[in-house]
């Protein structure tokens, strides 16, 4: 039997590679996207991976990107990972740095999302997950090169839960409300930090619960956040 295929676009060591050995562990077959394939190495021979070369920001190369995942078996979920920023005041923002950020994380958001769902509107099911943050819902002084990217991202999530729901396909935010550990749960050797960063394996674990939500009650949206994370 050929297993149902989840492409993770914007893989990494942190949250992309927790996703990508929890759908290997329940029999998923992976397929990483990412710009620099080369520090995906040791994960690919641990999960036993696809990895493609893609730039997200351009259509031709996410197309690519998904003839990959053609190849490799029917589509269940894709997850968008990926994220622009640039950081500074708003007199001193260069204009060229904040213009790559709207193409890889809200633009890149729509061509991921749109070669996803033409695969699942023709399967008739499946999810197409996006990884949002703070910024998705708050901007903050020097941060508008983060939060413009972040809230159009989260636009192109509700508009396409609206039109694919009804449809049998899933789509859901992440709003990820804190910091992500970059060595398992919390900060380890850190006693007083415990657990004040997200673990990333935590976060694995609730986009896989999300994609196998019963239809009845599907969410949308989900916020993420440390116990000690304020609102």
């Amino acid at each position: 039997m050929t297993s149902d295929v989840a492409v993770i676009a914007g893989a990494g060591p942190g949250l992309g590679a927790s996703l990508a050995r929890l759908l290997a562990k329940e029999d998923f077959r992976v397929v990483l996207a990412a710009r620099n394939v080369g520090k995906l190495a040791a994960l690919v021979d641990e999960t036993g991976a696809l990895v493609v070369e893609t730039d997200v920001a351009d259509a031709a190369s996410v197309a690519n990107l998904f003839d990959v995942v053609d190849k490799a078996g029917p589509l269940s979920l894709a997850v968008f990972n990926a994220s622009g920023r640039t950081r500074g005041s708003i007199a001193d923002l260069d204009p060229e740095a904040v213009r790559q950020a709207l193409l890889v994380g809200a633009y890149g958001g729509f061509l991921v999302g749109q070669q996803a769902a033409r695969r699942l509107l023709f399967r008739g099911s499946g999810s197409i997950l996006f990884t949002g943050a703070t910024a998705s819902v708050k901007g903050f002084s020097g941060s508008a090169g983060f939060a413009m990217p972040k809230f159009g991202l989260r636009g192109l999530a509700q508009s396409m839960a609206r039109e694919l729901a009804p449809k049998n396909i899933h789509v859901a935010h992440f709003i990820i409300d804190g910091s992500i550990a970059s060595n398992g749960p919390g900060q380890t050797g850190e006693p007083d930090q415990q657990d004040r960063r997200l673990s990333p394996d935590a976060i694995a674990e609730a986009y896989l619960a999300v994609h196998r939500q019963h239809r009845s009650a599907w969410s949308s949206e989900l916020e993420l956040r440390p116990w000690v994370e304020s609102f």
